[in-house]
């Protein structure tokens, strides 16, 4: 997910959601409207940020993984922007999409669309522009590979996992794929294909999400129950197949980050360290498992932001390097 969440406003909760505005609607909107730095707050707020920054991230360390010290500075520009024009964008058409679900939800409803700062029709026009641009842009200065991933992790983001959300627990594996996308556009832009390697880095994304947005989900499950999201900890009311499900995800992380070894053997600071990692992610997990508490699964969720960079940074610095 770009992703993600899990789930609808996976990373945007956590790192955005104003205060609920104490003055009138409309006397806070036209505040908004006329002061030039409520309105970049809101297009932040609109474009998640945060979650399209860890978006650009992988990407960009896609690139630098495939490129193998061969970079070519335009062109990484052009798939960062690129890429963040298209996350950024699709996130704002959430935004359109879900404005009747924030307005009921506690950690949303200070969103410019639900709290009267932003039209539903300005919100629409900027990700619709947004989105072509980034589109526009990678296929004009990377290309057609790097800006077909990056139309197709826009439209299962849009198209698939914002309304799965509301219709089954599966949607947090919608999302988990648009998530897996961004490392893999990042390799196809600085080699013009789709190389083992690519793959790699997308599984290890595809698992690191499930553990973490359920995580997030079970922190959160009474809001999302009153925004009428189907989200995993929402339908299982004793947690336990959700604890079942993050505890089997992480897990599944110690081989699959392992694979990167077999694309392309290194020295032995990245497997020991991604066996540790793994390790000590599981443990985590198995702690919710047993437990099956909020504060378990905030561990689980912390535990995840600290795994993936640190992984990431264990892939650049081996000696002989992971790709």
């Amino acid at each position: 997910m770009w992703n993600g969440r899990a789930g609808a406003n996976r990373i945007g909760r956590f790192t955005g959601a104003r205060p609920l505005e104490t003055t009138p609607p409309a006397t806070a909107a036209l505040g908004a409207r006329t002061d030039p730095r409520s309105r970049v707050a809101d297009v932040v707020d609109l474009t998640k940020v945060r979650l399209s920054g860890l978006v650009v991230t992988t990407a960009g360390l896609g690139y630098l993984f495939a490129a193998r010290g061969v970079v070519d500075p335009l062109r990484l520009l052009a798939t960062c922007v690129g890429t963040f024009l298209l996350s950024g964008g699709a996130c704002a058409m959430n935004h359109w999409l879900e404005a009747d679900a924030d307005a009921r939800m506690e950690r949303t409803r200070g969103r410019p669309i639900p709290a009267g700062r932003m039209s539903p029709a300005a919100v629409l026009a900027l990700s619709v522009a947004m989105m072509a641009g980034g589109a526009v842009l990678l296929l004009a200065a990377v290309n057609a590979l790097t800006a077909g991933l990056g139309v197709t992790a826009a439209v299962v983001y849009v198209a698939l996992y914002t309304p799965l959300k509301r219709l089954t627990t599966l949607n947090t594996l919608a999302g988990a794929i648009v998530g897996a996308l961004p490392p893999m556009m990042g390799w196809s832009a600085a080699t013009g294909r789709l190389d083992a390697g690519a793959f790699v880095l997308g599984a290890i994304l595809f698992v690191w999400q499930i553990p973490h947005f359920l995580a997030i989900a079970w922190m959160y499950r009474e809001d999302y129950r009153r925004g009428g999201f189907r989200m995993l900890p929402v339908v299982d009311e004793t947690g336990t197949t959700t604890a079942r499900m993050v505890l089997l995800y992480s897990l599944a992380l110690i081989p699959v980050s392992l694979m990167a070894f077999g694309v392309r053997p290194t020295g032995w600071l990245y497997p020991a360290g991604a066996v540790v990692l793994g390790a000590a992610f599981a443990w985590l997990s198995l702690r919710l498992h047993r437990e099956r508490t909020r504060a378990a699964a905030r561990r689980v969720f912390f535990a995840s932001l600290l795994y993936l960079p640190l992984l990431f940074l264990l892939m650049a610095f081996d000696p002989t390097g992971s790709f």
